[in-house]
């Protein structure tokens, strides 16, 4: 089992910058990869970015390349989702998860922080 507990969410104005963090505990060795998700309000839930463990090769969804950036403390068990030149489009719920293996989906999820842009 791994857990994951997200924190840094918050509301902040369009063009700022948050950092939201995702500690994991449990068998973390066992995990992959690593990722963010988010959702709104009466919207699907969709990839933000993630970071495969083995080489911390980083994949980003289109909407957030560029102002985003994943990143990993191997010391701590955290993933970091640095977010820049945040957007009111970017509000939502934002969870991270772990994979136990690659390309084969997430098994395991955070209960989510919140994230609202105000423009």
């Amino acid at each position: 089992q791994v857990q994951l507990v997200e924190s840094g969410g918050g509301l902040v104005q369009a063009g700022g910058s948050l950092r939201l963090s995702c500690a994991a505990s449990g068998r973390t060795y066992t995990s992959a990869v690593m990722g963010w998700f988010r959702q709104a309000p009466g919207k699907e839930r969709e990839f933000v970015a993630a970071i495969r463990l083995r080489n911390s090769y980083t994949y980003y969804a289109d909407s957030v390349k560029g102002r985003f950036t994943i990143s990993r403390d191997n010391a701590k068990n955290t993933v970091f989702l640095q977010m820049n030149t945040l957007l009111p489009e970017d509000t939502a719920a934002y969870y991270c998860a772990a994979a136990l293996a690659e390309d084969v989906g997430y098994d395991y999820w955070g209960q989510g922080t919140q994230v609202t842009v105000s423009s």
